[in-house]
This record gives C-alpha cells, sequence and structure tokens, in this order.
C-alpha cells in the first residue's frame, strides 16, 4: 500500500523496482520513499523519494545503488533541525560518495567499482528539494496540466548508435559534482522519479499521458514499468511516484532553510531547571567552551547526558556550526563503544544535543586505580577503543582528539568514546571551511605531531593516539616521555627517540614493543594504516618482530605476559598434549 500522513503536509508516494529482461537477471536500481510518522520530522525534514541506477560495468553496482539510497534516507532524518535542506543533502552525499570511491578502490584488484546514478526530491513547505547526478531523471507534473518537464539534467555524453556513457556517477571521483535545485509546488503536483530502463523506452507524450491520469501511484508505477517492457525495455526497470495532496504553512517550511540559529541557553543551568522538558539534574562537566549536565526526562523519567555550548561562543559563527555538526556526528554513528547520540522527538527551543548517560570513569581516572593492569584487562580497554575508533572510521570520520579523558569505562567494563567536538568527516571540507582549524587539534601528549605541521594525517592520526595510550596503559609513560607535553615544533619530536616500553615494564615482550612503537612512528609510511592491523599485532605476534628476539626478551618475561593474556589458552594448550601423549 501506498504510505499516506493525515498532517498539514499530506502526501501519498509510491516506488517499485524490478529485473526486468535484462541478463544476467540482477536487479542493480534502488527506489525508495519514506514519509515519516512523527509530526516534528514531518514538518522539520519533509518527505523523501529516490531512486538509483547502478552502473552493471563497474561490478559493484547493485550495493552503490541500494547504499546511497539508504544511507541518504535514513541520515537526512538524522541530520540537526537547524539545517537546510540543501546543506544537508551536500553533506550525506558528500560523504557516501567518498565512501563508496574508497570501497571502489579497496576492491581494485577485483575490479569491482561502486558507482551508481542517484536523483532525490526532498518535498518541505511548499518546495521541492532535488539533488541529482547520473542520468536517472526527475520529473514534475504540475495541476492542471498535461505537460511534463523534466527538471534534472542527463549526465551522460553519446557515443553514436543509440551508446552513451554517464560522465558523472555517485562514487566515480573522490569530488562529488552534484546538481542541486529547488522547484515550488502546489497540491495536487505529481512527482516522477525513474532510471532509464523506464523513461529511455516510453516517448514524452505517451509519459505525460500515463501520469497525467490520477490513478493511485502504486498503479501507476505499474503501468509505467509495463509500457517500458512493452516498448523493449531490456534494462532494469524503476519508478517512483509522489502525489501532493496538501502542502504545510510556507513559513513551517522554510524556517530552517537559511540555518537559522538557535539562541544559547543561559550558562550554569540550575538543579531543577526544566529545558524542553528536560529537567536538570547536576552539572558534570564545566569548560570555557561547553557544559554537560545529567538531565531527567520529564515525559519518561529517562536520564540523559545534555551537552551545552559555551556563551562566550554565541556570536562565533565557526564554533556554532561545529557544535551542531557534533550531534550530526554522533546521530551517524552506531556502536556499543561510542556514545549514542539521542534523535529529539520534539522541538528545540535553545541549542543543545542530548546523548546517553554514561556511567563510569574516565580512562585517566582508571589508569590511576590500576596503575599496573593486567594485561587481559588492558588488552579488553583497547579492543573495545578499537571497536570505537573503527565505527567512526567506518562512516568516514576521524575522531582526532582521543586521549584517556575521552574515553569513559563503565562499572560492567563497558568502553565508551564520549567526545566529538574535534570530528573530521571526510568529504566536507570541500563544502565549507568548519574542519579547518588553526590551531593543533587534539592533546599534545596523544596528538599526532603531524597536526602540528598543519597536515591532516586520517586514520593514521587516530593510530597514534590509540597506540599511546596503549603504552601508557602497559607502562605509566608516554612513548616519547613527558617533555612532549611542551613541544611547539615538529623539528622537536623528530629529535626524540621512543622509549622502550620493556624498560618501565619487564614483563613486555618484544614483539609487542614492536607494535607499540610501529604506532607511534612519526613516518606514516612505517606507521600502521589502520587500527585493526594494529590492534592485530597487539594480540597476535608478528613473525617480523620476532625474528632477532634475543633470549632475555623471548624467555620468561614474554612467557609471563603470555600467561597473563591468554592463560585459559595456555590451559586448552596443556591438555590437548596431555590428552595425545595418553592416545599415543
Amino acid at each position: 500500500m501506498p504510505e499516506t500522513i493525515d498532517n498539514k503536509l499530506q502526501v501519498i508516494a509510491a516506488s517499485l523496482s524490478e529485473t526486468g529482461r535484462k541478463s544476467p537477471a540482477i536487479n542493480e536500481d534502488f527506489a525508495a520513499t519514506l514519509i515519516p510518522s512523527e509530526a516534528h520530522l514531518l514538518r522539520c525534514k519533509g518527505v523523501v523519494a529516490a531512486v538509483a541506477d547502478g552502473v552493471s560495468s563497474a561490478g559493484a553496482g547493485r550495493e552503490a545503488s541500494q547504499e546511497v539510497v539508504e544511507r541518504f534516507i535514513s541520515e537526512y532524518f538524522q541530520t540537526p533541525d537547524t539545517w537546510s535542506v540543501s546543506h544537508c543533502g551536500e553533506n550525506i552525499l558528500s560523504t557516501v560518495n567518498l565512501r563508496l570511491y574508497r570501497r571502489s578502490h579497496d576492491y581494485g584488484t577485483e575490479g569491482k567499482g561502486f558507482l551508481s546514478t542517484f536523483s532525490t526530491v526532498v518535498i518541505k513547505g511548499h518546495t521541492a528539494h532535488f539533488f541529482h547526478i547520473g542520468d536517472s531523471r526527475i520529473y514534475r507534473l504540475p495541476v492542471g496540466c498535461d505537460e511534463l518537464e523534466c527538471i534534472s539534467r542527463d549526465h551522460s555524453r553519446s557515443v553514436g548508435e543509440g551508446q552513451s556513457f554517464l560522465t558523472r556517477a555517485i562514487g566515480m571521483d573522490n569530488h562529488l559534482p552534484l546538481d542541486y535545485g529547488r522547484v515550488d509546488i502546489n497540491a495536487g503536483d505529481r512527482l516522477f522519479l525513474s532510471s532509464d530502463g523506464v523513461h529511455d523506452f516510453i516517448e514524452a507524450d505517451n509519459l505525460a499521458a500515463i501520469l497525467s491520469v490520477r490513478q493511485d501511484p502504486k498503479e501507476c508505477c505499474r503501468i509505467l514499468l509495463d509500457t517500458a517492457l512493452d516498448n523493449g525495455s531490456d534494462d532494469n526497470l524503476s519508478a517512483v511516484v509522489v502525489d501532493i495532496q496538501g502542502l504545510a504553512d510556507a513559513e513551517a517550511g522554510h524556517q530552517n532553510d537559511n540555518i537559522k540559529r538557535l539562541p544559547f541557553p543561559p550558562d550554569h543551568l540550575a538543579s531543577g531547571m526544566i529545558l524542553d522538558g528536560y529537567k536538570i539534574v547536576k552539572e558534570l562537566f564545566a569548560s570555557s567552551r561547553s557544559h554537560l549536565y545529567l538531565v531527567e526526562d520529564t515525559v519518561d523519567g529517562q536520564r540523559y547526558a545534555m551537552k551545552v555550548p559555551s556563551r562566550n561562543f554565541e556570536e562565533d559563527v565557526h564554533y556554532i556550526d561545529r557544535f551542531v555538526q557534533e550531534e550530526w556526528i554522533g546521530l551517524r554513528i552506531t556502536s556499543p563503544n561510542v556514545v549514542k547520540v539521542i534523535r529529539l522527538k520534539r522541538e528545540r527551543t535553545a541549542l543543545y544535543y542530548v546523548m546517553e548517560f554514561v556511567s563510569g570513569c574516565s580512562l585517566d581516572r582508571w589508569m590511576l586505580d590500576h596503575p599496573v593492569p593486567s594485561p587481559k584487562k588492558a588488552i579488553a580497554v583497547i579492543e573495545q577503543v578499537s571497536t570505537g575508533l573503527q565505527a567512526f572510521h567506518n562512516n568516514e570520520a576521524i575522531h582526532q582528539d582521543l586521549k584517556p579523558a575521552n574515553i569513559m569505562v563503565c562499572e560492567d567494563g563497558r568502553v565508551v568514546l564520549v567526545d566529538f567536538g574535534s570530528v573530521y568527516v571526510a568529504g566536507l571540507a570541500e563544502l565549507r571551511t568548519m574542519d579547518a582549524f588553526d590551531e593543533a587539534l587534539g592533546t599534545a601528549s596523544y596528538a599526532d605531531p603531524m597536526y602540528l605541521q598543519g597536515k591532516n594525517p586520517g586514520i593514521a592520526g587516530d593510530v597514534y593516539s590509540l597506540a599511546t595510550i596503549s603504552y601508557e596503559m602497559f607502562t605509566g609513560k608516554l612513548p616519547y616521555g613527558a617533555a612532549v607535553e611542551e613541544f611547539t615544533s615538529a623539528a622537536q619530536y623528530h629529535r626524540k627517540k621512543y622509549l622502550c616500553a620493556s624498560d618501565f615494564n619487564p614483563v613486555v615482550p618484544l614483539w609487542f614493543d614492536r607494535a607499540l612503537e610501529k604506532g607511534v612512528k612519526f613516518d606514516l609510511q612505517e606507521r600502521y594504516s589502520t587500527v585493526a592491523a594494529f590492534y592485530q599485532d597487539l594480540r597476535n605476534p608478528n613473525p617480523d618482530f620476532l625474528r632477532d628476539d634475543p633470549p632475555s626478551q623471548g624467555g620468561s618475561n614474554s612467557l609471563l605476559f603470555w600467561k597473563l593474556l591468554s592463560g585459559f589458552w595456555f590451559g586448552v594448550i596443556i591438555l590437548l598434549v596431555y590428552l595425545f601423549s595418553q592416545a599415543t
């Protein structure tokens, strides 16, 4: 059944996507619509319809088309209410494009490319906003008119004899040349999105005639696909039909189009105060840049952490953009080891965002309480921090300020990353300058020295921070000494030598020490490029690190370390040896 909603904005929408006669019989198209059931989302975000056509010759067209449609629709409704539609769409699609582009390179040896066309419409207020790349199309049929208007333009080039090739696609390049536009709409208008398997096989006049008949959108999609098949379509077929039955107030539709700023809450919210239904319980943290409060929802009694910007930055547009972006970053990342940002279900009257309340202590406090933790406990913490970082990296985001104070250790052993203040989202820098910092990022003790040179080391920067924290957990020291906190230039770092972890903790074996050393190498060519590779070498001895292992390092100390870290498996091996000897 088509989706409907009884509200000021009233829409009926349907989508249909089929394999058709294409050989091999794989549907590389993907189409979907979403009309939110929550009145707040419908008013602030509107309705979304999208279609994508994966490039079959690339090898991973089906995966690309599904990913771009699903990610755009899900992430659009997670963007801050203060962002305009164009701002939301450009941010989302830039990050999705870069993700697909990098996946294409990851699979390059297999000849796979994650390429797809993409066309979407966001209906909000009295406006249809559209984003488009490739040769799928977006049409508008105004009420009372039988002339169909194509509001998108094909990004393709003819090579003769009815053949053409795409000049633009999602995932084709690390830069996204995206078309964005907006058209006014009225109640009674019909919007139509399609892949080339449909519109290339139906004459324009016939297409307009079919859409002019006011049948149910689902039935209209069926007729369009059948007509294209009857006319010889040998491609996948997708159609989306959206009927505008009623419109929201024009003022409500445009209230966020210019990223209007919400007022700052007052500094130092007092216990007992209520802000948008959240009762202030107590202050958890305060700095010159922000405040964190424990709050209780007066509706359901749930407790959350509320982050509030400092009024010191009330006129700082750059700071406000960064603060708003924090919420969006948190909403995109889902991991048990990353604090969960809560999507608000009611309107805000001030600038803040809400997260799950993580009960426990910070890792720096935990390390003071556990100055010599067992290897098993230390590795368990490192594993969970690695998992949290991987969740950032999977979403094309770099933490950039990983330090013990930004890591919480819960009473049940769960480890959670809790700060988004310095996160860099790849793909956004070309859209605006809010990701460019004049000052060095991170905390000197844990930040990659590359930041001092004004360079962004990407994932490798997070690896450096994780390796530094890991070193500190096993030694109580920093890999280049405490003096790094005073360094102001890259030259000062390069004059320092790595301090062997085994000098401070004799149970650390050589292979483990060398993994830590590789994790904090200043030269990016010598450092681990991924968190997974670093953690793998911490858990499993890298043969390259054992070749010249002297007896003093490979003997009792290393054995003790392994016993502490993997005592269970050591016992299993002994048991198996015993059973084998008895059997023989």
